[in-house]
Order: C-alpha cells, then structure tokens, then sequence
C-alpha cells in the first residue's frame, strides 16, 4: 500500500479511491435494482457461447474498477475539453446503470438492444474523448466496449428466441 500511496501520491490516491467507488457504486446499484438476475439467467434461453451467470460480476468488477481508474485519469489532466469528456462518460455510465433494468425487469429484449446500442454509442464517444485527453484512460475503455459488443450478440440472440 505504502508502494502505491508513493506510485500515485497520497492527494491522487483519494480522488482515484473516489473515481472508482462511483463507477463501481453505479454496478452495485445496478444490481440492487435488478435482483436476483442471475438465478433467472439460469433459467433463460442462452445462446452459443454464453457465458455462465458466475462470471458476469467477476467481469463487470473489473470492468468498472477500469472506467473508474480511465475517468480518474481524464479527471487529473488538464485538457481543455476535461468537462465534455467526464460529462460523456457519466451519461454512458447512467445508460449502463438502465440496461439491466429494461431486459432483465421489463424482459423487453429489442428494447434493451436498442438500448445497448444506444449505450455502445456513448462508450465510443466516451472513448474518443478520452483518447485526446489521454490515452491510457481511452484505452483502459476498449475491454468495456468489446464485452458491450458481446453482450449485443447475447441480447440480441434472446430477443430473436422468445419472439
């Protein structure tokens, strides 16, 4: 810990525990609002290499504790659209928050697929954004958009089967 405090400084490692804890709260109340999904999982429709319901958490973890440490990046740069990048990328981390709420408590699949795209487009935009104010934080984006990706594959195969 101390290694770490001396790696990125004892005022940086609060506001990045900070970055983190927003992005990670953002899963959790995700979760929270769509209980006891991973039992219904089990009991859906899945299609060619779906993943079993375990790995969604162990996935999503890693995946927000990587945007909150890529936002905490664009948040100590000093780059003039600063403002426009993190404001992108709350808005695709309340798109994100959505998502499960419409497939998963509405069970309204096209819908939710419409959504994911809509939530792919912002995750783009977030990322390009991020690029030009640094480039470690829009790369630390590109694992979240490729599972985005795969999981339009996933929404989209359930939508076709329960038509």
């Amino acid at each position: 810990m101390e290694q770490l405090k001396q790696l990125i400084g004892k005022n940086n490692l609060k506001s990045l525990a900070i970055s983190i804890a927003i992005s990670l709260g953002a899963g959790i109340l995700s979760a929270l609002l769509t209980m006891g999904n991973i039992r219904r999982y089990a009991d859906m429709y899945r299609p060619p290499l779906a993943p079993p319901g375990w790995l969604f958490p162990i996935v999503w973890t890693i995946l927000y504790i990587l945007m909150g440490i890529a936002a905490w990046r664009v948040y100590k740069t000093q780059g003039s659209d600063k403002r426009l990048a993190l404001s992108l990328y709350g808005n695709q981390l309340l798109i994100n928050v959505v998502w499960p709420l419409i497939y998963f408590n509405l069970k309204a699949y096209f819908f939710a697929f419409g959504w994911l795209i809509l939530l792919w487009a912002a995750i783009y935009l977030t990322i390009r954004q991020f690029l030009q104010l640094d480039r470690t934080a829009g790369l630390l984006l590109f694992p979240y958009l490729a599972w985005v990706t795969f999981a339009g594959y996933l929404n989209l195969a359930v939508a076709i089967h329960y038509l």
